[in-house]
């Protein structure tokens, strides 16, 4: 399970001591052609607009601030509130009480600022039964300062009805272990209907919830799912975003 060692949820393998480098295989060398980058390479993701809009859950502390250590992955999507999150729901579920997103987090700091998260949207396919195949939430911040977190790092836009492979996604995750995110471009590959596949090496503990991101900037996947993201930090799962994905991004944003 592609979640946190030491925070409100159990252990992914974690195996990220340094930026995990790997060497160009036959199956890697074909450039991406709507992501960045080779395929199947996990790199240490730069800090620009794109990865801003990603960023590592907290947990709160007895006080209700930040606790120390990050665990799980969200990204912000376009609503019409401009303050909305899609994050796996093993993640919010397994949380519990008060979280945090830091979007774009990295290095310990927070340059974005502390969004508090005032409540989510998760199936209830989820919150009955643990289906797999219902693995994905939504979650709005509150403003800070004024400010509503889409105006502050922008959004990509949540697309449902894409088909498994139909292009290459960019995988943006936040491992716990790490205090930088990761990065890493495949092509999905279906597992039935209802679930889809890339091989991305060291998507570890934490990196739940990250985006799977096409060309066009929209999220086609969310990394959950099967095994709850996966078993291994080598292939990682989504739920295929299809009616009932479309059904609850509707909710989240009350239309």
């Amino acid at each position: 399970m592609k979640r946190s060692s030491g925070n409100p949820v159990s252990s992914r393998p974690a195996l990220l001591g340094a930026v995990v480098m790997l060497a160009l295989t036959s199956a890697s060398v074909a450039a991406a052609d709507d992501g960045r980058g080779p395929l199947e390479v996990t790199v240490t993701a730069s800090a620009d607009a794109r990865t801003a809009r990603v960023g590592a859950l907290f947990g709160a502390d007895g006080a209700g601030r930040p606790e120390h250590g990050h665990f799980c992955t969200a990204s912000v999507v376009h609503s019409p509130g401009r303050d909305l999150l899609v994050t796996a729901a093993h993640c919010v579920t397994h949380a519990g009480g008060k979280l945090f997103f830091a979007p774009g987090y990295r290095d310990g700091r927070a340059p974005h600022g502390m969004w508090p998260v005032r409540g989510w949207v998760v199936p209830e396919g989820w919150t009955a039964d643990r289906d797999e195949d219902s693995d994905v939430a939504f979650a709005h911040v509150a403003e800070v300062d004024g400010r509503r977190v889409e105006d502050v790092v922008g959004a990509n836009r949540f697309t449902s009805g894409t088909a498994a492979g139909a292009t290459a996604v960019t995988l943006v995750g936040q491992p716990d272990a790490r205090e930088a995110p990761v990065m890493c471009t495949d092509r999905p590959v279906a597992r039935g209907r209802t679930q889809q596949r890339v091989h991305c090496p060291g998507f570890t503990a934490g990196t739940s919830g990250s985006p799977w991101v096409n060309g066009a900037g929209q999220v086609v996947g969310v990394l959950g799912g099967h095994e709850q993201g996966g078993s291994t930090a080598d292939v990682s799962y989504s739920v295929v975003l299809g009616s009932r994905a479309a059904a609850l991004y509707r909710m989240a944003i009350g239309s």
